[in-house]
C-alpha cells in the first residue's frame, strides 16, 4: 500500500512540476524538506505521534514551511498530512526524485569493483555507459567488494552487467556441474 501511495503522490507532485515548468525548483524544495526532516528527528516523532491531533500537525507544518518553500510545496505537505500519509513522505520523495531523474535523462548507476577505482577509470566507465544508453548525465555510486577478484558489476535501473571474475567462476562451476550431471545420467542409462 505504501508503494501505491508513493506513486500516486509522487506522480501528482511530478505532474505539477512539469505543468508549471518548475521541475528544478520543486526538486530543490524536495531536497530541502527532506534535509529538514532528517536533521530534525523530533519533527517526525511529533508528526507521527498518535496523541497529537491532525489540526496541530497541520499548523506545525504551516509554521515550519510557509515562506521557506513554495506555496505549492507547503500545500502538498498539508495534503499528505491531511490524508494521513506523512510517514510515507520519504518514499514519495524517492519516487518523485526518480521521476525527475528520468525526465532529465540522469541515469543512476551503481558500480562495484574489487578495488578502489582511479578518477581516470571512473571517467572511462561513465563515458562508456553514457555512449551506450539514453542518459545525458550520470549519478554514479561506487562500491568496493574485494571478493569480485577482478572485473566490475554495473547496475543501471533494472539492468545488471556482471563481468566480475567471481561471476565468471560461478558460471564456469555451474557449467561443469551440469556437464557432470549429464555424464552421470548417461552413464546410468548405459548400465
Amino acid at each position: 500500500m505504501a508503494k501505491l501511495a508513493s506513486k500516486i503522490y509522487g506522480d501528482a507532485l511530478f505532474e505539477l512540476a512539469v505543468e508549471e515548468g518548475r521541475v528544478d525548483s520543486l526538486w530543490e524544495e524536495v531536497r530541502a524538506v527532506r534535509k529538514a526532516m532528517s536533521e530534525n528527528r523530533g519533527l517526525t516523532a511529533l508528526m507521527e505521534h498518535p496523541n497529537v491531533v491532525k489540526e496541530e500537525k497541520l499548523k506545525l507544518l504551516e509554521d515550519i514551511f510557509r515562506g521557506r518553500v513554495s506555496d505549492d510545496m507547503t500545500g502538498f505537505l498539508l495534503v499528505v498530512e491531511t490524508k494521513g500519509r506523512y510517514g510515507e513522505l520519504p518514499g514519495i520523495f524517492d519516487y518523485f526524485e526518480n521521476k525527475v531523474k528520468e525526465y532529465k535523462n540522469i541515469g543512476v548507476v551503481y558500480i562495484t569493483s574489487p578495488a578502489r577505482l582511479s578518477g581516470e577509470w571512473k571517467k572511462k566507465i561513465e563515458a562508456k555507459i553514457l555512449a551506450t544508453t539514453k542518459y545525458e548525465t550520470l549519478e554514479a555510486h561506487y562500491r568496493v567488494d574485494e571478493s569480485l577478484m577482478g572485473g566490475l558489476i554495473i547496475r543501471l535501473g533494472d539492468r545488471v552487467v556482471d563481468s566480475s571474475v567471481k561471476h565468471k567462476l560461478e558460471q564456469l562451476t555451474l557449467g561443469l556441474e551440469k556437464i557432470s550431471l549429464e555424464t552421470k545420467k548417461e552413464g546410468a542409462f548405459v548400465q
